[in-house]
């Protein structure tokens, strides 16, 4: 559901390979000025699928689009009905090594900044200040009419307030959190409307078929800009929201570094892929750095 349209994308011959040396993604980090810019694979260890791997939920789920969801009554019920299941899980998810590692290498003023295309919130959760969330969060809800935002854990309140004993049991979880329930399991599943004027809410995301707004991505642009190096964390960058700026990045002679499990879409303008597991591999930089990576932080939302 979020983040924009899928591209037809197959690794091409020749790039490449991937590393399990971390080395050089702990010099550039040691030198500091370090763009992070993440994605679903960061997430997966803290139980969150990712779209794209090999199991990944856009296998066995399409998810809705933006025209869908303001055009169809009955595609917005489905949408809640599912999402607001989802939150349950997501919503007591827990960051991971990876993303502790992340808030760790700030702290030490290593980062520059991080752009995030996850709309979990683990990344502050964890710690880390100041994060863009390229694709929105969905612990907020914005009114399509009137503009207003209101608290995800608001809605949620009200949903199961109008759905008294809603509790189907899911198929399976995707990253935007939504579950995998049948149109029988959705049933007649009340939506709620905005508090303000009766408007149709939408999660404050960016759905497949929907923009980034243009003002987030030039901040975005400009923290490229003023980057010494980019540092891309669990993502395959089949999409061009987050590719744009590995090509920013490469164009303007800046190093790439990409730490992803799978082959991705930047992995030619990358001086190196480090195929590991993102816990793991950050774990290891930290170090490689002498910088602990511990600590638990409370559930979000």
């Amino acid at each position: 559901m979020h983040m924009r349209p899928t591209l037809s994308w197959t690794p091409a011959e020749g790039l490449p390979p991937g590393t399990t040396d971390v080395a050089p993604v702990a010099d550039v980090l040691g030198v500091g000025g370090v763009l992070v810019v993440s994605g679903a694979g960061i997430s997966t260890e803290s139980g969150i699928p990712d779209y794209r791997s090999e199991g990944g939920s856009l296998s066995r789920h399409t998810p809705m689009t933006y025209q869908d969801f303001i055009g169809s009554a009955q595609a917005r019920r489905r949408y809640w009905a599912r999402s607001h299941l989802g939150w349950r899980t997501f919503g007591r998810a827990r960051p991971n090594a990876g993303h502790r590692a992340v808030a760790a290498f700030g702290r030490r003023g290593l980062l520059s900044g991080v752009i995030t295309q996850n709309v979990d919130g683990l990344h502050q959760v964890a710690g880390s200040g100041g994060v863009v969330e390229l694709h929105g969060s969905l612990d907020r809800v914005v009114c399509l009419s009137c503009g207003a935002f209101s608290p995800r854990l608001e809605l949620a309140m009200r949903l199961d307030e109008a759905n008294p004993g809603f509790e189907p049991v899911a198929a399976g979880m995707n990253p935007d959190g939504d579950a995998d329930l049948t149109d029988e399991q959705v049933g007649g599943f009340r939506v709620a409307p905005c508090m303000a004027c009766g408007g149709i809410l939408k999660p404050d995301v960016v759905f497949f078929g929907e923009a980034v707004p243009p003002r987030r991505v030039q901040h975005c642009r400009e923290l490229v800009r003023e980057a010494a190096s980019l540092l891309v964390l669990g993502s395959s960058l089949t999409v061009m929201s987050g590719l744009r700026f590995v090509r920013q990045a490469a164009q303007a002679g800046k190093p790439v570094l990409i730490v992803n499990r799978d082959a991705t879409r930047g992995d030619q303008h990358a001086v190196t892929r480090v195929a590991l597991p993102l816990g793991a591999a950050l774990t290891a930089v930290a170090g490689r750095l002498g910088i602990p990576v511990d600590g638990e932080a409370a559930p979000w939302g």
